[in-house]
Parts: structure tokens; C-alpha cells; sequence
């Protein structure tokens, strides 16, 4: 789990010193920050992937760095995991509008377990990189780096917005494009097949809470297709009508977004972070509430990062799991809210009606 992240530089991100808990829900709104946050662990990953060059040509350092490279000399960050082991970088602009990375290191918080003959105080740091196109990391497989590899390979931003017909989420898959469910959701059907048959009770689960909140859903027929057996389509069974032919492109937008947040937050072995923007979209609140159930019960083994506009899910939070996302000073600030400094509000009040009159911020 992410216990600490410190941001320097990055977009309208300036100065961020952040305590990150098992539930993490950004609100704000509009163009105060909170993509620009979740954008964060994208980078993250690209950097990791060894992708930062040509991301960064087609982005622009000017966009990526704090009102560009003029006021901005650098991207720095700081993530601590488990209060053990830490990733920093520091990223710098090129005379052509790219980044390079200028310093990249691991660390140990040598007051956390391990060996005995380690302990002390304060953080040892291991610089692996510095002035290089890319990113030393991936390949850095031995000692402290191994763990901050296991961690960073994970972040992975989940978008299920796009639900028009060609939509990859309504799309046949590779039969055994299985090992993970992807970003986009262009596997579902695939990943599912693979859930129905290794893990059954959780494919179950799956079925159950998509028949709660969709009444004409009976069940899903999953099978190869009989025409092409290394390709499948999401088909399923409308109840009381097994003899009609449905797949995804007869779901609705909220159904077909649900199924693939149900299958995310479901599935048997959780990456370590899920990462979310604006899972609400197009959602009954019905649906919204059962989703904020399913995030609180994967925030058990995962750590869940979302931004969300919901005032019905925010309601289903406590007031220490929300992060409140408002734009001062030319810039963006968060901050985590306090169930004791709102316990009297909350006795009369849910943590909606607080945000929607303005009592916590957040709001235009």
C-alpha cells in the first residue's frame, strides 16, 4: 500500500504532501486537479514501462511541468510504501520540449523491520538512474528495488467510460488475453471466461451483484466462439428469454460499465492499487450504492484510489476516506477530511449534504 506520496512540479501539482489510506476518494470541482492527480500514477507507470521519451515528446515537458518550464524547473516525487520501502525521481526538461530522468533512487526506512543490523533512523537511499532517457527500474530486480518493482508494475489507471458500439468494452477478445483485466476493459469477456473456469465462487459473485442492480440479466454464456475458438464475446442469457441471442452490445452503458467494475473489484487476486476516475458514470444510484459496497470490501486486500462528482457514492464514506481537491494559490490543494473535527455536522448531516453545502469545500 501507498502510505505517503510527495509530488513536486507536476502539472497544476506544485507542492503535495499526502497521506494515502485502503480508501482514498477525491472530490472537487471541475479543473482543480483531481485528474491531474489520478494522471500521476499514468506516469507512474510510464515510467516504469520505459515509455517516458516518446511520452513525453508527444505530451511536452511545457504541459507536464507546473505552468511549464519557465516557472518550473522539475518534476519530483517521493513514494513510500508500507512505511518500508520508497521510489523518488527527479525529472528535468530538454532544450527540445522532452523529459529525461535526472535522478531516480529506492529506499528503506531502516526503523522498519528487516535485518536488525539495519536499524536506525530516518531513510538509506540507492540511487539506480540518473541523466537517462529512461527509467532503470524494471530491470532492477535484486534487493530493495525487487519490492519497489512489485509495486510499481501495478499501477494501472481503470477507464470504463467508453461504451459506444465499437467500444473496446463491448468488443470480442483473444481467448487467452486472460492474465489481467485490462484498463479499458478490451478483455472482459476473455478475463470472465478465465474466472468462470478457475474461480467459480468468485465468477458467482459476479453474476449475483450484476442480477441485483440489472432484474433482466439471468446469467452470462460464456463459451469460445464456435465459428473462431481463440476469439469470445461477452454473451449472456435475459431471463425469461434463453432462446433470444444477446451480447454486449445489448447492454446499457451503466450495465455494461458495471459488469467491468464489478469484475475488477471482484476478481480473486487484486492488484495492489485500483485507481478509478469518475466510476459513477452513468450508474442508477441504486448501482452506486452497491459499487461503494464493493470498493470498501476490495479495500481489504487493495488499496482503492478514486476521483469521483457522486454525491450519492461520497455519501457512503467516511469522512477520513474522502480527500477534498480545491484550487488556491495557482494551484491545486488536498486535503483529507476529519471525522472528529465533523462529528457534530455528521450527526444531522451524511457527507453529501456537507459537500453540497459547502461545509468541507470542494466546490466551485
Amino acid at each position: 500500500m501507498i502510505n505517503k506520496l510527495e509530488i513536486q512540479g507536476y502539472k497544476s501539482i506544485r507542492q503535495l504532501d499526502l497521506e494515502l489510506k485502503p480508501i482514498n476518494v477525491l472530490i472537487g470541482s471541475n479543473g482543480v486537479g483531481k485528474s491531474n492527480f489520478i494522471s500521476f500514477f499514468k506516469l507512474l507507470n510510464i515510467i516504469y514501462e520505459q515509455r517516458l521519451e516518446n511520452y513525453s515528446k508527444t505530451e511536452g515537458a511545457d504541459n507536464l511541468l507546473h505552468f511549464g518550464r519557465r516557472q518550473t524547473e522539475f518534476i519530483e516525487a517521493h513514494v513510500e510504501f508500507n512505511e518500508t520501502n520508497a521510489y523518488s525521481f527527479k525529472l528535468q526538461p530538454t532544450n527540445d520540449n522532452k523529459l529525461f530522468i535526472s535522478e531516480e533512487s529506492t529506499g528503506f526506512n531502516k526503523s522498519k523491520g528487516g535485518n536488525p543490523a539495519w536499524y536506525g533512523h530516518g531513510w538509506a537511499w540507492n540511487g539506480i538512474n540518473s541523466n537517462s532517457d529512461e527509467s532503470f527500474i524494471r530491470n532492477s530486480t535484486v534487493g530493495i528495488s525487487s519490492y519497489v518493482n512489485l509495486y510499481l508494475k501495478s499501477f494501472k489507471i481503470y477507464h470504463f467510460h467508453d461504451t459506444s458500439s465499437d467500444a473496446p468494452l463491448r468488443s470480442a477478445s483473444q481467448l487467452n488475453d486472460n492474465s489481467y483485466l485490462k484498463e479499458n476493459g478490451s478483455n472482459l469477456p476473455s478475463f470472465l471466461y478465465y474466472l468462470q473456469e478457475v474461480y467459480p465462487a468468485n465468477f458467482k459473485k459476479i453474476e449475483r451483484i450484476v442480477k441485483s442492480i440489472a432484474p433482466f440479466f439471468e446469467r452470462f454464456d460464456l463459451k469460445p466462439d464456435r465459428l473462431n475458438s481463440s476469439r469470445i464475446t461477452l454473451e449472456w442469457i435475459e431471463k425469461n428469454h434463453p432462446e433470444n441471442y444477446f451480447n454486449a452490445s445489448h447492454f446499457s452503458d451503466g450495465t455494461i460499465r458495471f459488469i467491468a467494475l464489478a469484475t475488477l473489484l471482484l476478481q480473486p487476486e487484486l492488484p495492489k492499487t485500483i485507481i478509478i476516475d469518475e466510476p459513477e458514470l452513468g450508474l442508477h444510484p441504486v448501482a452506486i450504492n452497491k459499487l461503494a459496497g464493493l470498493i470498501k470490501k476490495a479495500s481489504a486486500q487493495s488499496q482503492i484510489i478514486i476521483s469521483t462528482q457522486s454525491v450519492n457514492l461520497v455519501n457512503n464514506f467516511d469522512a477520513e476516506d474522502i480527500i477534498t481537491v480545491d484550487r488556491g494559490n495557482s494551484q491545486s490543494e488536498f486535503k483529507r477530511l476529519e471525522n472528529e473535527s465533523l462529528q457534530n455536522w455528521l450527526q444531522d448531516y451524511s457527507m453529501g449534504d456537507l459537500w453540497i453545502k459547502n461545509v468541507i469545500g470542494a466546490r466551485p
